[in-house]
């Protein structure tokens, strides 16, 4: 009984983990950001597909377990794009926003920028985050060029202008001691990745707001494309990018303020960066699965609070829809 609690009977593209509550939604994205997927042999995934395909079929071999099925399934959506089918390139990859993105966090908070150094690391932290939000966008309707390169310029527009105004404030500010500016100046990077964050969203998805997005019923038929439920994604999405800088952000920063003042970090300088890239990479590992938790993938909205036709057209009380990433 143990071992069949532990291990769920295994359904085809559904989550192993209850995602009606948080911590089952935690267990299911730091499967989904399981950096060790980005070590699969091209075998090992060709195994876990055809697997999947028995399944479907009613082929299995005697003698596979759930828990393989599970795995199976972990290692294809960590890798494969569920709508195109098609490899996701390994930079992009949820599994591989951690270990891809620390580096760039690392950049943005080292003291002392100077305005090109403030404008490289904000340029290169929205680059990465477009091309992850592009390679794992939901791919059912068709996305134009000119909505992701609007999204991307906005979004390192953004960045680029908060952060270095901010850091000339800053500059400016003859009253601040010297401690509490470079506090501040690290700081910085929060604010403005957050604001980029909700322009990179708002502008790459602000075509759901005209299309709208689809609403599916408990069987998984589609009611409709629904603007509320879109105005609901993007809201739950935006909120979702404000809290995954903060402790990445606003942490290290200030961790990094105590450390360097321990004799042994004040004797050998050397160490501050390797000991403050540990620091951003933890951080970073324990707040991107916390951020994405909050709101279930597949969302749900009363049915009440919908188009009318829409409430028209079933039966149902809430419906499901696809929030995204």
């Amino acid at each position: 009984m143990a071992e069949s609690a532990a291990c769920p009977a295994f359904q085809l593209g559904r989550p192993r983990y209850d995602q009606s509550s948080f911590l089952g939604r935690l267990k299911h994205f730091v499967e989904i950001i399981d950096p060790s997927t980005l070590f699969v042999s091209e075998r090992r995934l060709t195994e876990c597909i055809k697997l999947l395909d028995e399944f479907k079929h009613g082929t299995l071999p005697p003698g596979v377990s759930d828990l393989q099925l599970w795995e199976a399934q972990k290692v294809k959506q960590a890798i494969i794009h569920p709508d195109t089918g098609e490899k996701i390139f390994m930079p992009f990859r949820m599994s591989g926003y951690v270990p891809f993105g620390t580096p760039i966090v690392v950049g943005l908070l080292l003291p002392n920028q100077t305005v090109v150094s403030t404008i490289f690391w904000q340029w290169l932290n929205q680059s990465h985050n477009a091309c992850v939000n592009y390679s794992n966008r939901n791919a059912t309707k068709p996305t134009p060029t000119s909505t992701f390169l609007q999204g991307y310029f906005g979004a390192v527009t953004s960045a680029v202008s908060l952060a270095v105004g901010l850091n000339v404030l800053i500059q400016k500010a003859n009253k601040l001691s010297p401690a509490t500016r470079m506090i501040i100046q690290r700081l910085i990077p929060f604010p403005a990745v957050a604001s980029a964050n909700i322009c990179n969203v708002g502008l790459m998805r602000h075509n759901e707001l005209s299309d709208g997005v689809d609403v599916l019923d408990e069987n998984g038929n589609i009611l409709g494309s629904s603007k509320i439920a879109a105005k609901h994604a993007i809201m739950e999405t935006a909120f979702t990018r404000v809290v995954l800088p903060m402790p990445i952000f606003v942490l290290p920063p200030i961790i990094m303020s105590y450390l360097e003042k321990l004799p042994l970090l004040k004797t050998n300088r050397r160490l501050l960066l390797p000991i403050h890239s540990l620091v951003c990479l933890a951080t970073f590992s324990l707040s991107l699965p916390l951020a994405i938790s909050l709101f279930p993938q597949m969302s749900q909205i009363e049915v009440s609070q919908l188009e009318p036709e829409i409430a028209m057209a079933t039966d149902c009380k809430v419906v499901t829809y696809n929030k995204g990433l």
